[in-house]
């Protein structure tokens, strides 16, 4: 699959990371998971149309009949509807809520001991996709699709912010050419997710991420491996940090 822009302006995500082939001895169910992790992650956000039925069965290498079973299910459950007419199609209605005072120690109560380790397993794969993509020679468009979603995530309101933020990381992950890389970047980001949505969105947070994305952003359009490596791990260690405060 190619690299670069689809008509959306957004890079093919059919490259690996979430819209990759479904195995077949589950392929209801890791559908609904695949379209679920897009949704979550924010590739997709509240009111944005999902690709065609004839394009997702194609990515996802399934029958059309599976996946009209998977939408079914998804509507169901609230996460998406389906609008008839020359502007139709899949619209996505599932939103993050606001996080509550008690929210954030729940879901870290939630995971227990995989907190660590899912931490641990995100810092090292996301340090080494910003060195990898910061290696490569990025054509004209995917240079300016990361300085688009750095844009995005710049301007984003304290209620876009986790999904800009899912979106300007996975991008990253996208850039670093290995399908294989970003597919688990965005498995690792899906089991954080809950979690970093129920961190408070804090002016004084989103100034020092702001920088920090910032320097990820440069070194990597620099081709600078160790700045991208140190501005990435400086990030998730404030992340890191931010968690550890608010659960004591």
């Amino acid at each position: 699959m190619r690299e670069g822009l689809d008509r959306h302006g957004r890079i093919d995500w059919a490259g690996g990371a979430i819209f990759r082939p479904v195995r077949t001895g589950n392929a209801f169910e890791e559908t609904v998971e695949r379209i679920l992790q897009a949704i979550k992650l924010g590739v997709f956000s509240y009111g944005d149309r999902l690709p065609s039925e004839r394009d997702l069965a194609t990515r996802l290498n399934i029958s059309r009949v599976t996946l009209r079973e998977a939408m079914r299910s998804l509507q169901q459950a609230g996460y998406v509807e389906s609008r008839r007419g020359r502007y139709g199609g899949t619209f996505v209605t599932y939103q993050v809520a606001a996080p509550g005072p008690d929210d954030l120690r729940r879901v870290a109560e939630d995971m227990g001991g995989q907190l660590t380790d899912a931490l641990t397993y995100r810092l090292v794969l996301e340090v080494g996709a910003a060195e990898r993509a910061a290696e490569r020679r990025l054509t004209d468009e995917q240079r300016a699709y990361l300085r688009t979603r750095l844009l995005e995530l710049e301007s984003a309101s304290p209620v876009e912010y986790r999904s800009a933020d899912s979106r300007f990381h996975l991008a990253i992950a996208e850039l670093t050419g290995s399908d294989s890389l970003a597919a688990s970047i965005a498995d690792a980001r899906m089991r954080l997710n809950d979690l970093l949505n129920a961190i408070p969105v804090l002016d004084r947070n989103i100034e020092h991420a702001t920088a920090q994305h910032r320097a990820m952003a440069e070194a990597i359009l620099k081709g600078d491996p160790e700045g991208a490596r140190r501005a990435t791990e400086e990030h998730l260690a404030g992340t890191a940090s931010l968690l550890r405060a608010f659960l004591g």
